[in-house]
């Protein structure tokens, strides 16, 4: 039975500052090119979204895919423990009823709270893309609205392509929200689906549009008695706005901040951006801007803290790179470089940062490259677990070292993993967990086009010499997989490294085919990410370089508490 109660946990925060996240990520987000989506993916994602308290999850269109009809049927057996999973579909087809429409019966089926339906707004769609009079579209979305409450269901009213709508025809775009608050919608969302619209024009539309509710004398129907509103009041109280931007023409979450100044209570967006074409309005950028810098309650400050954390690992289950320079989650978000910042940055934070990046689970870094100075150096090895004294000739040993190898074409600021082994070197404290002797590639190329690498490694362990080969792919493959399988058997963790990202630079072009490369590899063990960097006039050198260094810092990484180091002053 579908209940007409609130979470508890909803009423934590005072409903005059309150504002509703409601993520479209598993939906809108999901329609990202390159972005592919497993069942075990959307409900991992679910639970994710979840533990940052996201009041609003809308779990995709059931009926649409069997594997959103899976996905419903899944929450209902393992639910979630605070939000709103939100089932979403369109208005019924022209020339039919509500009632017999299949796909309605599967959005019920779905057995959620909360449907959110969309309908169009601007009278170009409904004439040249549903092929139907500017009446009939009305009746769709006023019989859809109804039907839906007549079934115990609350209802979202996504207005599709609301700002184009309302600039091209202005009465009818405004009779349609009229018609979807008289049916019995709780919110009015105000959709700029193509993602033109700029902050100012969004700030006055909204601006209009909320004074125009006021005018309107909505009365209570039978076929929709009223529920718990969510914001104190009467019927008319009850109708409340929110906005959903795209963001292709790069304002999406400008646009979603103009729309909360002038009143909107429910903001759509993804984790990271994620949509179609350009995106969707970031709310791992909306969120610490309504709630850190606006005073909007949006979540927890127990669940703020995991929004970096929730980016991150949303970016892995999807398989898609996440963006160093995202502001707020991203790895660069409070990175420092230049040796004067840096040097003020340690003295006050707040000399080059515009809030405290624990705040959103995110970490201060000291970016290390020919740039640096030795504030650099100290600040860098404290977060190593190094407490380096500033007179230690080490430190200057290591600065001299760093920007030798910088001159050579070595880039530390990508490859942070590099440099710690760097530091650990020239302190004499550098673990030897195991040596290269050797290698050897071999390619082949077969009848039928294909490319077969056999790569042939010496190593020592503890003493011991393994040579052992293996098959990639390609060179760098086959050579990892050599390298991987001549460990494993000391070093089981090595199993679960991945080679997430592999990256080449040429760095004297006119050079031609004898140029200099430098090689950057990115691994990850599910929960960190490292990277480690390679020069050299030969590519596979380069690679190996890199390759041979990831594995040892994973290594380093897992036994961080045996490796902690304190240097003083010599």
């Amino acid at each position: 039975m579908v209940s007409d109660i609130l979470p508890i946990s909803r009423s934590q925060f005072p409903m005059t500052n309150r504002l509703w996240i409601y993520d479209t990520t598993l939906r809108d987000g999901a329609q990202c090119e390159g972005l592919s989506l497993s069942l075990e993916d959307k409900l991992r994602i679910a639970r994710q979204l979840d533990s940052l308290g996201i009041p609003f999850i809308e779990g995709g269109w059931p009926g649409a895919n069997p594997k959103d009809v899976q996905f419903f049927w899944r929450l209902k057996e393992q639910p979630l423990t605070q939000a709103e999973v939100v089932a979403f579909c369109s208005t019924r087809r022209p020339g039919t009823t509500a009632a017999n429409d299949e796909m309605l019966q599967a959005i019920l089926s779905a057995g959620t709270r909360w449907v959110t339906l969309f309908g169009k707004s601007w009278d170009l769609h409904v004439i040249e893309s549903l092929k139907t009079t500017l009446e009939e579209n009305l009746a769709m979305i006023r019989d859809t609205i109804e039907y839906l409450r007549s079934q115990g269901r609350r209802v979202i009213y996504d207005a599709e392509h609301w700002f184009d709508g309302y600039k091209h025809n202005r009465d009818y775009a405004i009779k349609t929200l009229e018609v979807a608050a008289d049916a019995g919608a709780e919110w009015l969302v105000l959709c700029d689906t193509n993602g033109g619209t700029l902050p100012h024009e969004v700030s006055q539309v909204v601006r209009e549009v909320a004074e125009i509710i006021e005018s309107w004398d909505i009365s209570e129907s039978e076929i929709h008695p009223p529920q718990p509103p969510l914001i104190k009041g009467g019927r008319k109280s009850q109708i409340q706005l929110g906005v959903h931007t795209h963001n292709d023409s790069g304002v999406a979450v400008a646009n979603a901040l103009a729309a909360v100044r002038e009143g909107v209570r429910m903001v759509q967006g993804t984790i990271n951006g994620y949509g179609e074409r350009c995106g969707n309005a970031n709310l791992c950028s909306l969120i610490p801007n309504f709630q850190i810098k606006l005073g909007y309650d949006c979540i927890q400050d127990e669940q703020l803290v995991k929004l970096t954390q929730v980016s991150r690992s949303i970016s892995e289950i999807v398989n898609l790179a996440p963006d160093d320079h995202a502001p707020f989650v991203g790895l660069s978000a409070f990175a420092h470089k230049g040796g004067i910042h840096v040097s003020a940055v340690e003295k006050n934070p707040l000399t080059y940062e515009h809030l405290e990046p624990e705040k959103i689970g995110n970490r201060r870094r000291i970016v290390i490259s020919d740039q640096a100075g030795l504030s650099n150096v100290l600040a860098k090895a404290r977060t190593f677990g190094m407490d380096l004294d500033r007179k230690n000739p080490a430190c200057r040993q290591i600065l001299e070292k760093l920007k030798d190898l910088e001159s050579q074409g070595y880039q530390f600021e990508g490859a942070e993993a590099s440099f710690e082994l760097l530091m650990r070197e020239a302190l004499g404290k550098r673990k030897r967990l195991f040596e290269i002797k050797g290698f050897q590639v071999h390619c082949d190329k077969g009848r039928e086009e294909t490319v077969n690498s056999l790569a042939t490694v010496k190593v020592t362990v503890n003493g011991q010499d393994i040579l052992e080969c293996a098959e990639g792919n390609g060179p760098v493959s086959a050579l990892d997989a050599a390298l991987r399988k001549a460990l494993r058997n000391f070093y089981p963790a090595i199993t679960d490294f991945n080679l997430t990202d592999y990256k080449v630079r040429i760095l004297d072009g006119c050079a031609g085919t004898s140029a200099k490369t430098r090689v950057l590899v990115e691994f990850s063990n599910g929960q960190d990410r490292w990277t480690t960097v390679g020069v050299s006039g030969n590519i596979l050198d380069a690679s190996y370089q890199a390759v041979v260094e990831g594995l040892e810092y994973g290594l380093v990484l897992g036994d961080r508490e045996a490796i902690v180091l304190t240097v003083s002053s010599y």
